[in-house]
């Protein structure tokens, strides 16, 4: 880490940006570039940037790009936020910190690459090791939070879907619909990427788990990464 890093919170919705707006000792007036909305905060004295990006991979791109570009090479991304739990025995409520993250839509398997990999990019892509490691080492009353492979693609993963996605690939502890496309977009730039999500559903046949657990799995979202922000 170097003294001019700028940290980017990343999320997509405004469900997920609310609790580090309640945190936040000071909030800028928000700036919209492109389709994404850019707010400064005052986190514990440290000032960051949370970037609510809209749902889905390409507008999650999009925002990333345009975070990178506006707030230099040294820039760290930290996505926060819901994902959905795929692996036995993850919990509503547990915080998963990325180790690496899979784009599930990708299939060029014809070609001899393996599933999720786009030509010419890693099989994944690994998350910041220093960032990753002080996410990882937060501790939450109440809440688990583990570490693992986190798989990302343009579908909300129901209960069909999230069978698919267990046949395919087994080692996946959660789905979301944006944190590949930032991790690719980040190695694209050469910038730092990680990640703490909080499981709000389990899959379920329709969006009411989610609909029921997102605010809390948004506010232990960030309980993570505001701590881990204070211990960097």
């Amino acid at each position: 880490m170097t003294a001019n890093r700028v940290y980017v919170i990343q999320v997509a919705m405004d469900e997920e940006a609310q609790p580090f707006l309640e945190a936040a000792g000071e909030v800028s007036e928000p700036v919209r570039i492109g389709g994404a909305v850019h707010r400064g905060l005052d986190l514990g004295g440290r000032t960051v940037v949370l970037v609510t990006s809209g749902i889905g991979m390409i507008n999650a791109a999009g925002a990333t790009a345009g975070a990178i570009h506006r707030y230099g090479d040294d820039v760290a991304i930290i996505v926060a936020g819901s994902c959905g739990g795929l692996a036995a025995g993850v919990s509503v409520g547990d915080v998963v910190v990325g180790t690496d993250t899979i784009n599930v839509e990708a299939d060029a398997t014809a070609f001899g690459y393996v599933p999720g990999q786009t030509p010419g990019m890693p099989a994944s892509y690994s998350a910041d090791a220093e960032i990753r490691t002080a996410l990882a080492a937060t501790t939450l009353d109440g809440a688990v939070v583990r570490e693992g492979v986190m798989g990302a693609g343009d579908k909300f993963a129901t209960v069909d879907i999230a069978h698919e996605l267990r046949e395919s690939f087994p080692g996946l502890l959660t789905i979301d619909m944006e944190t590949v496309a930032v991790a690719q977009t980040a190695h694209s730039h050469g910038a730092a990427f990680a990640v703490a999500r909080a499981v709000s559903d389990l899959c379920a046949p329709d969006g009411t788990e989610f609909e029921t657990h997102i605010d809390d799995a948004a506010e232990r979202s960030a309980r993570v990464v505001i701590a881990a922000l204070g211990a960097l």
